[in-house]
C-alpha cells in the first residue's frame, strides 16, 4: 500500500472521508490491522511531525470503528478496502494529560482486569482467551507537567510492554523521535511504522482538499473571489498545499489568517502563502502591518501554558514578563493579529476546582460529589489552537528557561500576601510545572501551604521529575505522601493533615506546626511518632499516680482487674491537648517521680528484644518458646518512652469507653473516627500501607500503627454531649450507643 493507491481510488469513483478527506493508503493499512488481514502487523507505529494530521486521523479512522457513528458515514461511497469490519470498538485509552501509572490503570479498569500491580495487568492480558484490540492517540500530549517528558515515560512502560503482549493489537500514535524505540522492541513482521510525512504515505491531493473544504463559503468562509468561485478556490487551495510542503497545521494556519483579515491579501502572490507553521504567523502579522516578534511574545505565556489553558485574566501579567516591557496596550491592540492562533476553552471541573470551598467529609475514597462547584469553575481558558503552534514558539525563542523563570516569578508575585488559599486556581496547580522548566523547583518545595493547596497529581508529577538528590527533607516527605493525597482525592483541609502527620513523622516538626497557622481545618494535631518496627497492636491505658511508697501492681489493675499486659489485642484509645509534636527514641527521658495524676500512655505489642520492652508473661504452666512478643511502653502525650512494668497500666474502664464523645470504626488501610452524639465523621485516616493496631483514648487521642511505625494523634473536634439535653418533665431510655451502627463499616 502506498501513495499511488490514492490516485486508484478517485478513478474508482470512491468518495474521500468525510472527516479525513483523503489518506486511503494509510486508511487502508490501518483496516487491514483492524480485520487482522493475513500479513497485517499486529502493532501499528503512526508518527509524523507536528502538524502532519496524526489525531485528524485517527480520529477519521476511530469513526469507522464504532459501531454507532458508523450508521452515521456514507461506508457504501467509500473505498471497502478503507473501511474496517463492524466489530466492537476498539479501547482507546487516552494519555492527554495523564501518567504513565495513570494510563495502565486506565486500562485495567476498562478490561475488568483483576490487578494489585501494574506489571499484573501485562500479566492478566497475556492470558486473555481473545486477543485485545488498543488504541492509543496523542502520546505526545501525555503526563500533567510537560516538561516532565511523560510521553518517554509511557512508551517505555507501557507501549512496549503492550506491544510485547501477543494478545494484545496496537495501534499507537508517538513522537517521531520516540517511534523508533517503540518499533525496535518487536521483530520484523509484527510491527509497522506509518510516517505521515514520508513520500509513501503521503496525500497531496487530500490536503488541496482539505484547503479547497475550508474555503468554501458552507465551511464559514466569507464570500470573496476566491470562496466563491470554484476554479479560483481550487486554484489557491493548490497553492497554499503546495507551500504548505505536506503540513496540515500550515494549512490550516494560512487559511484562518487570510479568512479573518482578507483585507491585504493577494490570492495571486505566492509570497504571501506560509511553507511552515513558523512562516505562517510572521506572514500573518506583516500583512496586518505589525511585527512579527510582538505576535510570538503575544503568544508566548500560552506556549508555556499547562493543563487546559491559561486563564485570561494571567494573560497580560505572563506576556510582560515574557517581553521584558509593558506589554499592555499591544494585548489590547492585537487581539486581532493573535486571534487565528487562539482557542478559547471552558475550562473543566477538575482543572478550576475550588479546593477551599470544600471539607473534608471522611470519605476514604475520595468521594468527588461537588466537584467543581467553586466560584472558578466555567471560567474561560485560552490555548494555542496546536501543540505544534507552542512547539514552534517556543523554539524560537533565545533562551526558553530564562523565559519559564520569568513567567514563574510573575505567578508568584500574583499570589496576594503570598496566601495560597487566595491564589488563582491556574497558580496553585501549575506554579510547580513553571518552575520545573526554569530549572527552580527545589526551590520551591519549602512552603507547606504550597504543598497542601496544589494539585497533588501535578505536584507529584513536577517533583518526581527532579533527581532525588536534588530534593530538601520537605520535598522528600511530599514524595512520600503524594500516592496517598493522589489516591484519596481529598481536599486541601484533608491533605494538610496527611502531610501534618507525615511532617512530624520524618521529624520536621516545624512544617507541621507551620500548617496549623495557615488557616486550615485540621481534624487531628499529630503529637509523636516513633519509627518502631514490626509493631502488631496497640492500646491505651494510664499508670496510676506514683507517690513517694510507689504503687503495685494490683493497685494498678482496673476496675474488671485487666491490665495492658493481659489485653494484648489493642482496642481504642484517645488523649487531651497540650503536647509538643515530635519524634521519641528509646531510652528517653522519663518524667520525675512525685507526680499525683495518673500517667496516660500507650502499650505497643513488640517482637520480642526490642530495645525498652518486656516480654509478655506466659500463663502458668506454658513452658513452649513463646510467639515472641513484648510489651513497650509510651507516653500518650509526649514524645518519649516509659521505663514501667506493663502490668501496672490500667485500661479504660467500660464506663469510661461507654461515656467517651467519639468512637472508631476501622479497616484495612482506613480508620473513621464519628461523634457518638450525631455519628457525624469527625476524621478519616488513610494509610499507603495496611494497619497493624489501632486505639483510641476516651479523652481522644488516636494511635495507630502501621508497618512504618506508630503514630500518636489528637482528635481536634469539639465533643458534643453523647446523650442531647431533655425537658425534665420527659423520661425514656437514652439512645443506643451510636457505635452500634458504625462499627465495622467499611463503605
Amino acid at each position: 500500500m502506498s501513495a499511488s493507491d490514492e490516485g486508484n481510488a478517485a478513478a474508482a469513483g470512491y468518495a474521500p472521508h468525510p472527516y479525513v478527506g483523503g489518506r486511503t493508503a494509510v486508511l487502508r493499512a490501518l483496516s487491514a490491522w483492524r480485520m487482522r488481514w493475513p500479513g497485517a502487523p499486529r502493532v501499528i507505529v503512526l508518527t509524523g511531525n507536528p502538524g502532519s494530521g496524526r489525531s485528524r486521523l485517527l480520529t477519521g479512522f476511530l469513526m469507522m470503528c464504532d459501531p454507532g457513528y458508523r450508521k452515521q458515514l456514507p461506508l457504501d461511497d467509500l473505498d471497502p478496502a478503507t473501511v474496517p469490519p463492524d466489530l466492537p470498538a476498539p479501547a482507546v485509552p487516552s494519555p492527554a494529560g495523564r501518567t504513565a501509572a495513570q494510563l495502565l490503570w486506565l486500562i485495567s479498569d476498562h478490561f475488568g482486569l483483576n490487578a494489585d500491580h501494574t506489571d499484573d495487568i501485562f500479566t492478566e492480558l497475556a492470558t486473555r482467551e481473545e486477543p485485545v484490540t488498543l488504541v492509543v492517540p496523542d502520546v505526545d500530549q501525555a503526563g500533567p507537567v510537560r516538561a516532565a517528558n511523560e510521553p518517554a515515560r509511557v512508551v517505555q512502560d507501557v507501549l512496549k510492554p503492550l506491544a510485547a503482549t501477543e494478545t494484545v493489537q496496537l495501534l499507537a500514535d508517538v513522537p517521531r523521535e520516540l517511534a523508533a524505540e517503540l518499533a525496535g522492541a518487536l521483530p520484523r513482521g509484527q510491527v509497522q511504522v506509518i510516517d505521515l510525512d514520508e513520500a509513501e504515505w503521503a496525500d497531496p491531493k487530500g490536503l488541496v482538499l482539505h484547503a479547497e473544504t475550508a474555503l468554501t463559503p458552507e465551511s464559514g468562509a466569507p464570500e470573496l473571489p476566491y470562496t466563491t468561485d470554484p476554479s479560483a478556490r481550487r486554484a489557491l487551495a493548490e497553492a497554499i498545499a503546495t507551500r504548505a510542503d505536506g503540513n496540515r497545521l500550515t494549512v490550516q494556519l494560512a487559511v484562518q489568517s487570510l479568512l479573518m483579515q482578507p483585507e491585504g491579501f493577494d490570492p495571486a502572490d505566492a509570497s504571501l502563502l506560509p511553507g511552515s507553521v513558523g512562516e505562517a504567523l510572521d506572514l500573518h502579522a506583516r500583512r496586518l502591518g505589525a511585527d512579527p516578534q510582538t505576535l510570538r511574545l503575544l503568544l508566548a505565556p500560552l506556549a508555556f501554558a499547562e493543563g487546559e489553558g491559561l486563564p485570561v485574566q494571567l494573560w497580560g501579567a505572563l506576556a510582560n514578563a515574557v517581553a521584558g516591557r509593558d506589554m499592555s496596550q499591544d494585548l489590547a491592540d492585537g487581539m486581532l493579529l493573535a486571534a487565528p492562533f487562539i482557542q478559547p476553552v471552558e475550562a473543566s471541573p477538575d482543572e478550576d476546582e475550588n479546593d477551599e470551598a470544600e471539607a473534608a467529609d471522611g470519605d476514604e475514597d475520595g468521594d468527588e460529589d461537588g466537584a467543581g462547584s467553586g466560584a472558578d469553575a466555567g471560567r474561560t481558558l485560552l490555548r494555542l489552537m496546536h501543540p505544534g503552534l507552542a512547539e514552534e514558539i517556543r523554539s524560537a525563542l533565545p533562551d526558553t528557561r530564562d523565559a519559564q523563570t520569568r513567567i514563574a516569578m510573575a505567578l508568584l508575585e500574583a499570589v496576594p500576601q503570598q496566601d495560597w488559599s487566595k491564589a488563582d486556581p491556574y497558580i496553585r496547580d501549575h506554579l510547580a510545572a513553571h518552575t520545573l522548566d526554569a530549572g527552580l523547583l527545589p526551590q520551591l518545595l519549602t512552603d507547606p501551604g504550597l504543598f497542601a493547596h496544589a494539585d497533588p497529581v501535578t505536584m507529584r508529577a513536577a517533583i518526581e521529575a527532579v533527581p532525588l538528590e536534588q530534593l530538601g527533607a520537605p520535598a522528600r516527605t511530599y514524595l512520600r505522601t503524594a500516592p496517598l493525597l493522589t489516591r484519596s482525592q481529598a481536599p486541601a483541609d484533608l491533605r494538610a493533615a496527611f502531610l501534618e502527620s507525615a511532617f512530624v513523622e520524618d521529624g520536621l516538626a516545624p512544617y507541621a506546626e507551620a500548617l496549623h497557622t495557615l488557616g486550615f481545618t485540621l481534624p487531628w494535631r499529630t503529637l509523636w511518632s516513633v519509627p518502631l518496627v514490626g509493631v502488631r497492636a496497640v492500646t491505651t491505658g494510664s499508670l496510676p499516680p506514683q507517690g513517694g511508697d510507689g504503687a503495685t501492681a494490683d493497685a494498678a489493675a482496673g476496675a474488671d482487674g485487666t491490665t495492658a499486659a493481659q489485653a494484648p489485642d489493642g482496642t481504642t484509645a484517645q488523649v487531651p491537648d497540650g503536647a509538643t509534636p515530635g519524634s521519641a527514641q528509646p531510652g528517653g527521658p522519663v518524667p520525675a517521680s512525685g507526680t499525683t495524676a495518673p500517667r496516660p500512655v500507650a502499650a505497643f505489642i513488640v517482637p520480642e528484644g526490642t530495645p525498652g520492652s518486656r516480654t509478655v508473661p506466659r500463663p502458668d504452666g506454658d513452658d513452649s518458646e513463646g510467639d515472641g512478643r513484648a510489651l513497650l511502653l509510651h507516653d500518650l502525650l509526649r514524645p518519649e518512652y516509659v521505663d514501667a512494668d506493663p502490668a501496672q497500666v490500667q485500661l479504660p474502664s467500660e464506663q469510661a469507653q461507654a461515656a467517651a464523645p467519639f468512637g472508631l470504626s476501622r479497616g484495612a488501610d482506613y480508620l473513621r473516627v464519628w461523634a457518638r452524639a450525631d455519628r457525624e465523621v469527625v476524621a478519616a485516616l488513610l494509610s499507603d500501607t495496611p494497619f497493624t493496631g489501632a486505639d483510641l483514648s476516651p479523652d481522644g487521642v488516636l494511635v495507630v500503627a502501621t508497618a512504618r511505625g506508630v503514630t500518636a494523634r489528637q482528635i481536634l473536634a469539639t465533643p458534643r454531649p453523647a446523650t442531647p439535653t431533655v425537658p425534665a418533665q420527659r423520661t425514656g431510655t437514652a439512645d443506643s450507643d451510636a457505635s452500634d451502627g458504625l462499627e465495622g463499616d467499611h463503605s
